[in-house]
């Protein structure tokens, strides 16, 4: 599980192997989600409106390094961290 970044109590990650659409993983506390990278559309579970927000901004500031991370994990299981949101 590639740990992505870390902000805010907000934790971002891929998986090995994952399934398409190209997505990122977000934990917070108790609260679980996928996002689809390409739209930021929520696939799966959910998150505080406020905290959702967060990770909509960093998503919208990190795409192109999050397709880069997804691509190396998929294929050559190697990734690197993404800057928090400051």
């Amino acid at each position: 599980m590639p740990e992505l970044s870390r902000f805010l109590g907000i934790v971002v990650y891929m998986l090995f192997n994952d399934h398409n659409p190209p997505h990122f993983h977000v934990e917070y506390g108790e609260y679980k989600a996928a996002i689809a990278i390409n739209d930021l559309a929520l696939i799966k579970g959910n998150l505080p409106s406020r905290i959702h927000g967060y990770v909509i901004e960093w998503a919208s500031i990190h795409k192109q390094e999050l397709i880069e991370n997804w691509d190396m994990v998929r294929t050559t299981g190697k990734y690197f961290k993404i800057d928090p949101l400051v």
